[in-house]
C-alpha cells in the first residue's frame, strides 16, 4: 500500500478519526478504562538466520557481542525461566488476566511455558517466529504470506486454539501486513500506537481492528530505550491511568500496557509493577480483559464517528 498524501493521513490502512469527534463508547458495567496486559514471551535467537532482520537497536544484554553473544541471549532467556512466573503471579494478584504474546519458536520449544499460561487462562496472540526475524518491506507478499501462517500454525498446534490478535516482533510490519493478517483470520492488531481505543482497519477480507499499546509505556521503550528511572516508570503508569480515567467520564478509555518478563520481571522491577496495579485496580470502573475480550465488545457496542 504505497504512501498518498491526503487529508490527515499518508496511507489507507484506516480512517482519521478524533477522540473528541466520536459517540460515546461505553465498557462492560459502564467502566471508565478497559486494562489490557500482554506479555511478551518471545526467543532471541542464537545466531541470526541468513536473510532476516533483526533490528540493530535489539535490547537486551550489556551491548551487542560478536557472536556467539552469550550475554544478549541469556539475558533474553531470563524471562523464560524466572521473570514470566513474577509477572503473571503479580497480574494474577490484581485480577489481570494476561494476554501473550508468543512466537513460534517459543510455542515449539518451551511446551511448559504453554501449558502453564494455559493453565492460568491466558489469552495467546501471534508473535511471529522469532525477535530475531522482524517483518519488513524487503520481505515479498509470498515469504510474508508464508511467515505470518507459519507463526499461526505453529502457535495453534502448540496451544490447541487459532490465536485471534497478533503482535509483530517489534512491532515490525511491512505496508501490507495489517491486510494479509486479515486474509489469516486474525481479528486484531496491535503494532499501532496511535489511540486510547480500539478502532476498525481496512481490509478486503474479513474484519479487523487495531488494538493500540501505550507505546511510551512499552517497558522496553521506556526502561531500556530512554533509561527511565524505575521509579519514575511506575509513576507514569499510574500518571497515565489517572489522566485516562479522568478523560474517560464521557467516554471509555483503554490503556494497553506491553510488557516483557526479562526486563520487568526483575526482582529490583517487580514491585513497581506491583505499585502500579494496585493503584489502577482499586479505583472502581476498571474493566482488566484480554485483547479478544476487548475487541469483541468493541466490535459489537462501536459508537459511531
Amino acid at each position: 500500500m504505497p504512501a498518498e498524501r491526503r487529508f490527515g493521513m499518508d496511507h489507507e490502512h484506516y480512517d482519521w478519526s478524533p477522540v473528541v469527534n466520536r459517540g460515546v463508547l461505553r465498557w462492560p458495567e459502564s467502566a471508565r478504562v478497559a486494562l489490557c496486559v500482554i506479555v511478551n514471551l518471545e526467543h532471541m535467537e542464537w545466531q541470526v538466520p541468513e536473510g532476516a532482520y533483526q533490528a540493530a537497536s535489539l535490547s537486551g544484554g550489556a551491548w551487542r557481542l560478536p557472536y556467539p553473544d552469550y550475554i544478549g541471549y541469556s539475558h533474553r532467556e531470563y524471562g523464560h525461566r524466572v521473570g514470566i512466573f513474577r509477572v503473571l503471579k503479580t497480574l494474577e494478584k490484581y485480577g489481570v488476566p494476561a494476554t501473550i504474546a508468543m512466537d513460534s519458536l517459543t510455542a515449539r520449544h518451551y511446551p511448559y511455558l504453554v501449558d502453564y499460561c494455559k493453565e492460568r487462562g491466558c489469552e495467546f496472540i501471534g508473535h511471529g517466529v522469532s525477535v530475531s526475524r522482524m517483518i519488513t518491506s524487503k520481505m515479498s507478499e509470498a515469504e510474508e504470506r508464508e511467515y505470518i501462517r507459519e507463526a499461526i500454525d505453529t502457535l495453534t498446534t502448540a496451544t490447541g486454539s487459532s490465536p485471534a490478535g497478533w503482535l509483530g516482533p517489534e512491532y515490525g510490519e511491512s505496508t501490507r501486513t495489517p491486510q494479509l493478517l486479515a486474509e489469516a483470520g486474525l481479528r486484531y492488531v496491535c503494532d499501532w500506537t496511535n489511540d486510547e481505543q480500539p478502532y476498525p482497519l481496512k481490509s478486503p477480507q474479513g474484519e479487523a481492528y487495531a488494538l493500540p499499546i501505550m507505546l511510551e509505556l512499552d517497558d522496553v521503550n521506556a526502561l531500556w530505550d530512554r533509561r527511565v528511572a524505575i521509579g519514575r516508570y511506575r509513576d507514569m503508569l499510574e500518571e497515565a491511568f489517572d489522566a485516562m480515567y479522568g478523560d474517560a467520564a464521557h467516554t471509555g478509555r483503554l490503556l494497553v500496557l506491553n510488557l516483557h518478563p526479562w526486563l520487568i520481571g526483575q526482582p529490583f522491577r517487580i514491585r513497581y509493577l506491583d505499585k502500579a496495579l494496585e493503584h489502577i485496580t482499586r479505583r472502581q470502573g476498571v474493566w482488566a480483559a484480554t485483547g479478544s475480550e476487548i475487541v469483541d465488545w468493541y466490535r459489537a457496542h462501536r459508537p459511531a464517528g
